[in-house]
């Protein structure tokens, strides 16, 4: 009896991996080896990073939070350390984008902290 293939569900999902791989380069898009390597490769860089992601947004908010404190005469350390006594609960994402789009307000909170 002949071997029997089903070459419908084969060609489906070789076609499935290769329509996520569109619009990468040369062989990367359309040989299916190499498209499913980089398809495979993507999955796992994008698990990582959104790991990464959450540390570099909270480095990036502390940059900010402390470029305008020191605007006010007072850096970064001192000025959360004044927070957290004075049970201010603003978090960095608050307060950055505070900084950022609102300075009187944040101008406020540092003189509420003084």
């Amino acid at each position: 009896m002949p071997r029997s293939v089903n070459s419908v569900a084969s060609r489906a999902r070789r076609k499935k991996i290769l329509k996520l791989t569109r619009g990468n380069f040369l062989a990367r898009a359309n040989v299916w080896t190499v498209a499913k390597n980089t398809w495979e490769k993507g999955l796992t860089y994008a698990y990582r990073d959104r790991k990464t992601k959450k540390r570099v947004f909270r480095a990036l908010w502390i940059q900010r939070i402390n470029a305008a404190a020191r605007q006010h005469g007072m850096n970064y350390s001192q000025f959360m350390g004044k927070l957290a006594k004075s049970n201010v609960g603003l978090n960095r994402k608050v307060l950055a984008d505070l900084a950022m789009n609102n300075p009187k307000a944040f101008e406020a909170i540092i003189n509420s902290v003084k």
